[in-house]
């Protein structure tokens, strides 16, 4: 089967719900969550709709293939730009071949090239020929960093329980009193909802180069608050005085890790002060999780804080992107992704 057999046309986010949510259906999941995501990300986004390229195959008419674009307030060098977040690609399993995803992500390319400044995507690094083939360039890699907090578990990986439950008690405990005899937690608390003292942060506060997305509490609100799924609490950090100095947007695992997704601080750009990080870890310990878990893409100094902590790179993923403005080297020598800047 050719190229040929196939056409790309833009869809409707608005109208063609039920098409995309059948082409999503058993190649993205399945049940409820699909519809809570679209009518999120696709329907109650703020700005414009995100943008929907379908697959049409000629002979039978049928549309075999979806994916979308969504749009995304982003700073670089200080301005505003217009980003879009590539996100659900889906192809019909008797089209699930090269040709028809490597036909819709080109043409994906073109379009959002005449929409925004800089069309990006975490793709899976099996996939990585692929996006180099149609065209994308690679900007960085988003790296996970994971930190230990009950070690029980992973000492039972290598030990008898009883060895790893003592052991692993000891190793917990001799973290803490280190944490606590380096300094005293900054003043925290949680929150289930972003406040108006987050928006200030990030109006007051030195942004970098970016690409980076625009933290407001419009965004927040969308990207957290609203969301349908998962559950987000935010840990605020203060000043002495009451000021706030910093956040972390967090959702708890079913495994028991909580994930930081997001966070924005007064030295986010130069890099989070250690003293923040382990403020993080002690209230994360002290709400029972037993790790700690922080996905980001961008300068190496920015993670200097979390590594002398005691954060490990885990996992490692590329982060792809077609830029009309600026050339791909720049972007990435400046790149501030987290998480949040993927969909879920």
């Amino acid at each position: 089967m050719s190229g040929a057999a196939y056409e790309v046309v833009e869809a409707s986010a608005r109208h063609d719900r039920e098409r995309v949510l059948a082409l999503w259906e058993g190649n993205l999941g399945s049940g409820t969550r699909l519809g809570l995501k679209y009518d999120w990300f696709y329907v109650d986004c703020p700005g414009d709709a995100p943008l929907v390229m379908s697959l049409l195959h000629r002979e039978t008419g049928e549309r075999v293939g979806v994916v979308a674009a969504g749009e995304r307030r982003m700073l670089w060098r200080g301005q505003p730009v217009r980003a879009a977040l590539m996100v659900d690609l889906a192809v019909a399993p008797e089209h699930r071949w090269l040709g028809p995803a490597l036909i819709l992500q080109r043409r994906m390319k073109q379009v959002a090239a005449e929409r925004y400044d800089l069309l990006y995507v975490f793709p899976n690094p099996l996939a990585t020929p692929v996006y180099l083939r149609a065209g994308y360039s690679q900007l960085g890699e988003i790296v996970r960093y994971a930190r230990v907090l009950r070690h029980q578990g992973y000492l039972a990986r290598h030990l008898p329980t009883p060895l790893a439950w003592a052991g692993g008690s000891l190793l917990d405990v001799f973290a803490r009193v280190r944490r606590r005899l380096r300094a005293r937690p900054c003043r925290h608390e949680w929150v289930d909802r972003s406040t108006d003292d987050m928006d200030r942060l990030w109006a007051s506060s030195h942004h970098g180069d970016g690409p980076i997305t625009v933290r407001d509490r419009a965004y927040l609100d969308w990207r957290f608050d609203r969301s349908p799924l998962a559950s987000t609490r935010y840990l605020l950090l203060r000043a002495d005085d009451g000021q706030l100095e910093a956040w972390f947007a967090c959702q708890a695992r079913e495994d028991n890790i909580l994930h930081v997704h997001d966070l924005w601080s007064v030295d986010a750009v130069e890099g989070l002060a250690r003293a923040r990080v382990d403020t993080l870890l002690h209230a994360a310990d002290a709400a029972g999780h037993r790790a700690v878990w922080f996905e980001f893409a961008g300068a190496s100094a920015s993670m200097a804080g979390w590594l002398a902590a005691g954060f490990k790179p885990r996992s490692r993923r590329p982060v792809f992107g077609h830029a009309t403005t600026c050339p791909p080297q720049a972007l990435a020598a400046t790149l501030h992704l987290t998480a949040a800047d993927e969909d879920e």
